[in-house]
């Protein structure tokens, strides 16, 4: 689709055609029916579509391409998988040496030129085409993905399958089958992919900004085929469907480096496969770039600056506590310190850090990697997760003599963290003494940028909104981290995504962090010594400025990086 600001430049010269009456009557429409204006003009029939993109190429100064019944060669096609061609309305149509030739709909979508410029290292000559032409190239995808199943129908049976997993494995339509579903979840920047065996199919989902969505299905004749050719990838055991097996593989997609990690589990209808996908040597992200707003960003720089004590980051598996440690090793990777890590998995590498992956098989733990480390002269210490007594009774009396450590602990917020620490047999005067700063977390999806609309809160929703938060301390956060606050008595602006084609109408594209960040300070470090309860030490913390992530993703919404519905769906207990 055209760009708001196109669309409007064109209907201007379009004006004999597309009255203002007409534009503000299909704006209703358009709204009421949650379609584009575009779409309604064009079902309409105000404006032909052919007629509207030939007016936008002339004002855009971009040639126009006609792709129905155009002979596209597959290995171009290819190069942009059909998932990121749906997403971002562009298929690649003609290579000619170092330039690829690409079909868009929208051609001042300069973010996916840059994106393709990068993935294929070729340079983009952008050309425009109608949306029914752009929908008949994406089809080829589909057919293309048929065509593969029924040769895999023609050659491979379930039979000889079960009898010879190895060869069913090798084959190409199986090879291939298997390629599109990993190479599409990397363009979808998926996080997961599952690969769910079903009565009479092959369900495969992607979870995609943490949530999980349905992809596509396969013929259940593909099944085993597909689950030989991951256990080879991965070196797992072919003949082996009775237990679960882990492991691990990594491929090139262009320049870039990825890991699987991969777990299959027995069900009912075969073996389930999820693989978790990891960049390797992805670069670490800055505290602004996590989320961090400023007083919180303030309160993390100062504990990373101490020489020795803790920082803990909390939250349930899948929260980001992992990314937000690598992201403190970044700053504190300087030539003139030796950081040792212990991690199960080693979730991405980091030039100039020692990393130890632990092995429980030969009794290589969290506890006994940390006792080694010791003996390795660190400064700073990362021990990926503090699961017993003895991991947090070694991290602590690192802590205590001299040593930087950084960990993560499976609590709902920050205050829970420290009783919890007492409970698995940690004096409380050495929590005291040794932890600096507890961060807790959650992953919050962004609205998308394109399709993004401001709504103002007003009567009952914000009756709803007084009863959740302290409004005069929600209002003294919003002064603090947004310039130029200001706000009616009785109403607020917030904002929610409409849902469009680059965010596959979800209205989110990407995450981010809402944190929850405490400080031990002396009064904090007192009722510790006290064994004060949770709720205690919340409302302490609190009285002396920590936001809860509840209030740090109400100002994120206000800023309008996200929306209240998508903060109280991760926050709600």
């Amino acid at each position: 689709m055209l760009s708001a600001k196109t669309l409007k430049t064109v209907l201007g010269k379009l004006e004999k055609k597309v009255g203002n009456r007409q534009l503000a009557q299909s704006q209703e429409t358009a709204e009421k029916t949650h379609k584009t204006l575009e779409e309604v003009l064009i079902s309409e029939a105000l404006v032909e579509e052919n007629e509207l993109y030939q007016k936008a190429a002339s004002v855009l100064d971009v040639p126009m391409v006609s792709l129905k019944g155009k002979e596209i060669k597959k290995e171009i096609l290819n190069l942009i998988p059909g998932p990121v061609a749906g997403t971002h309305q562009v298929v690649a149509f003609e290579k000619d040496k170092d330039q690829l030739k690409l079909a868009m709909t929208d051609p001042t979508d300069i973010q996916t030129i840059e994106f393709l410029r990068r993935k294929t290292g070729l340079e983009p000559l952008v050309y425009i085409t109608t949306p029914s032409d752009l929908k008949d190239a994406i089809r080829r995808y589909h057919a293309e993905l048929k065509d593969e199943f029924s040769v895999v129908k023609q050659d491979t049976s379930e039979e000889r399958a079960q009898g010879d997993l190895k060869k069913a494995a090798e084959e190409l339509p199986i090879i291939n089958i298997v390629n599109s579903i990993l190479e599409h979840a990397v363009y979808e920047n998926a996080s997961d992919i599952h690969i769910e065996p079903e009565e009479k199919e092959v369900a495969i989902r992607y979870r995609i900004d943490g949530i999980l969505k349905a992809v596509m299905t396969l013929p259940k004749n593909v099944q085993n085929g597909i689950t030989a050719r991951i256990k080879i990838l991965s070196n797992l055991k072919l003949d082996e469907h009775m237990i679960p097996q882990d492991g691990r593989f990594k491929i090139q997609i262009q320049e870039e480096k990825l890991a699987f990690r991969v777990s299959i589990l027995p069900v009912y209808d075969g073996e389930k496969i999820v693989m978790r996908l990891l960049h390797e040597g992805a670069k670490s992200l800055t505290l602004d770039e996590l989320g961090f707003l400023d007083s919180a960003k303030k309160k993390l720089e100062s504990a990373i600056k101490k020489p020795h004590g803790m920082i803990l980051v909390t939250g349930p598996t899948g929260s980001g506590k992992t990314t937000t440690l690598y992201s403190v090793l970044g700053i504190l990777n300087q030539p003139g310190v030796n950081i040792s890590t212990v991690e199960d998995p080693i979730e991405y590498r980091v030039n100039g850090v020692n990393q130890s992956q632990i092995n429980p098989k030969v009794g290589f733990t969290f506890a006994s990697g940390l006792r080694s480390l010791l003996r390795q002269d660190p400064n700073i210490i990362m021990v990926g997760e503090i699961r017993d007594q003895e991991t947090a009774d070694i991290s602590i009396n690192a802590a205590m003599t001299g040593h930087l450590v950084l960990s993560t602990l499976h609590t709902n917020d920050a205050p829970t963290t420290l009783p919890r620490l007492i409970d698995m047999g940690i004096p409380p005067f050495l929590v005291a003494y040794t932890v600096n700063i507890i961060i807790a977390q959650r992953l919050v999806r962004k609205i998308c940028t394109y399709c993004k609309k401001e709504f103002v809160l007003e009567g009952a929703a914000l009756d709803e909104l007084a009863k959740m938060f302290d409004i005069e301390k929600l209002s003294g956060l919003f002064k603090e981290n947004i310039k130029d606050f200001d706000t009616k008595a009785n109403s607020l602006s917030f904002y929610q995504g409409a849902g469009c084609v680059r965010c596959g109408q979800t209205g989110y594209k990407g995450r981010m962090g809402i944190y929850e960040v405490m400080e031990i300070d002396d009064g904090l470090a007192k009722k510790i010594n006290e064994r004060a309860p949770a709720d205690e030490i919340k409302k302490y913390a609190r009285e002396n400025g920590m936001a809860t992530m509840l209030e740090d993703g109400i100002v994120k919404a206000k800023i309008g990086i996200t929306s209240i519905n998508e903060i109280l769906r991760v926050t709600k207990e």
